[in-house]
């Protein structure tokens, strides 16, 4: 993996940890693509972050600050040290953490938020997850950016949020949703 573009463009990135699934290269530049300049100057959160690779990205692209949210330990250091390869640690903070817990916290609003949860997680827990983002933990306007596996997957548009765009990419698609 690497970083599609912007002033890391082309970094490598360390090893995937055990047990995470990261997005292609291919959808990253798709779903960057589709972003386009809402990223810059965006506040953007990174929950199941995984190698921190679409948080990076963002940061890379021009985004003022990322958070990344992961529960594992490993995962955690693998995002550390991608952001020390890529020079972008200066706007960016890892939270070890389960996103239902970090979401219960006191909120803050972001701009952009980017969910890459593992496939097989229980449907009622990324909702729930979802759902806990819409008290307070979006800017007006927000971009949110879901990944689910294509096969067997039916949109449920959460309250507020209208589809932006829908992405495919081999078993991967990404739905961009916008609150209104």
């Amino acid at each position: 993996m690497r970083v599609i573009a912007g002033a890391a463009k082309g970094t490598r990135l360390a090893g995937v940890p055990a047990g995470t699934r990261p997005l292609s290269d291919r959808a990253r530049e798709g779903l960057f693509s589709s972003l386009g300049g809402r990223v810059v100057d965006a506040a953007v959160l990174d929950l199941f972050a995984g190698t921190g690779a679409l948080g990076i990205e963002a940061l890379s692209r021009g985004a003022a600050e990322a958070e990344f949210v992961e529960r594992s330990r490993q995962a955690c250091t693998v995002i550390r040290e991608n952001l020390r390869r890529t020079g972008l640690a200066g706007g960016a903070s890892v939270v070890a953490s389960e996103v239902q817990r970090f979401l219960g916290r006191t909120p803050r609003a972001f701009d952009v938020v980017l969910l890459d949860p593992p496939y097989a997680i229980p449907v009622a827990q990324l909702w729930q997850a979802l759902d806990l983002l819409k008290e307070g933990w979006l800017a007006p306007g927000a971009t949110i950016c879901l990944t689910r596996p294509r096969r067997d997957y039916t949109d449920v548009i959460p309250v507020n949020w209208q589809v932006a765009r829908r992405l495919e990419y081999g078993d991967t698609l990404v739905i961009l949703y916008r609150e209104v």
